[in-house]
């Protein structure tokens, strides 16, 4: 018996797989291109600008395990109220106290101060995040808009 070389008897072997089409490889490499897309859309989502800058201007210990706090925020849209979790840090690291502050319409730039009472002597203090998202007990404070 004897065989052409390069090619192999197909009783034996088995018939050879169908390959891919092009028509395939572009669809995959269409789709893989899309979804990178829209990862790339989520991720900045999440992970770009902050609608709410803030920046620690100062901090000073007060009496009775308060802490002062001074902080300037930034907002893309003046316009509308915001509020910043303040926080203070005590020895161990540990949060000892915690305050939420209503920032209303105003300038897109605002420095503001607030004291915060802690649960022990605070070493430092700092904002923990802000938001647009003003709880309903909180913005009973501002003016009526309109």
């Amino acid at each position: 018996m004897s065989v052409r070389s390069g090619t192999v008897p197909a009783d034996r072997y088995g018939t050879r797989p169908r390959t891919t089409s092009r028509r395939t490889y572009w669809i995959l490499g269409a789709c893989a291109i899309l979804l990178g897309g829209v990862v790339a859309w989520i991720g900045y989502q999440n992970f770009g600008t902050a609608p709410i800058q803030t920046q620690q201007v100062g901090f000073a210990n007060l009496p009775d395990d308060t802490m002062k706090l001074t902080f300037e925020i930034t907002r893309d849209a003046p316009d509308r109220p915001a509020v910043c979790i303040v926080r203070t840090r005590i020895r161990n690291g540990d949060e000892g106290g915690r305050r939420e502050v209503l920032i209303p319409p105003g300038p897109a730039t605002t420095q503001l101060s607030t004291t915060i009472k802690s649960s022990d002597e605070p070493v430092t203090a700092d904002v923990f995040g802000c938001s647009y998202q003003v709880p309903e007990y909180l913005s009973k404070d501002l003016p009526p808009s309109g």
